[in-house]
This record gives structure tokens, C-alpha cells and sequence, in this order.
């Protein structure tokens, strides 16, 4: 997948946790996530409900 038009924004609870920081880009057909210390690395893509199942799954945590 193409992301080169990603924006790409950090977690609002990214900062918390020491420095482990995901950024998220929602501005393309997917939701593409990445680990902002590497961003030139593997990232992952989710359609909006595999999202949506993830975020759900880590708020229950």
C-alpha cells in the first residue's frame, strides 16, 4: 500500500508511557499505524472496524 500521502499524527496517550509512541494516519482508505522512533519501518493497516475492534480491545485492557 501506497503511503506517501500519509499524515501521520501521534496517539494522544502516546506520551504517557515512556517515550513509546505509535502514530496513526486516518486520512487515506485505511488507518495505518507505526512506531514514531522508526518510521521508516513496517507498518500496520487496518480497515476502519478492524480499528475500531482494536482500539475497543485495548481500552479493555
Amino acid at each position: 500500500m501506497d503511503l506517501s500521502d500519509a499524515t501521520w499524527r501521534k496517539a494522544r496517550k502516546s506520551g504517557e508511557n515512556g517515550g513509546a509512541c505509535v502514530e496513526v494516519a486516518s486520512n487515506l482508505e485505511t488507518v495505518a499505524i507505526r512506531d514514531s522512533k522508526d518510521p521508516g519501518g513496517p507498518k500496520l493497516t487496518l480497515n476502519l472496524t478492524e480499528f475500531r475492534h482494536l482500539t475497543e480491545a485495548l481500552k479493555s485492557l
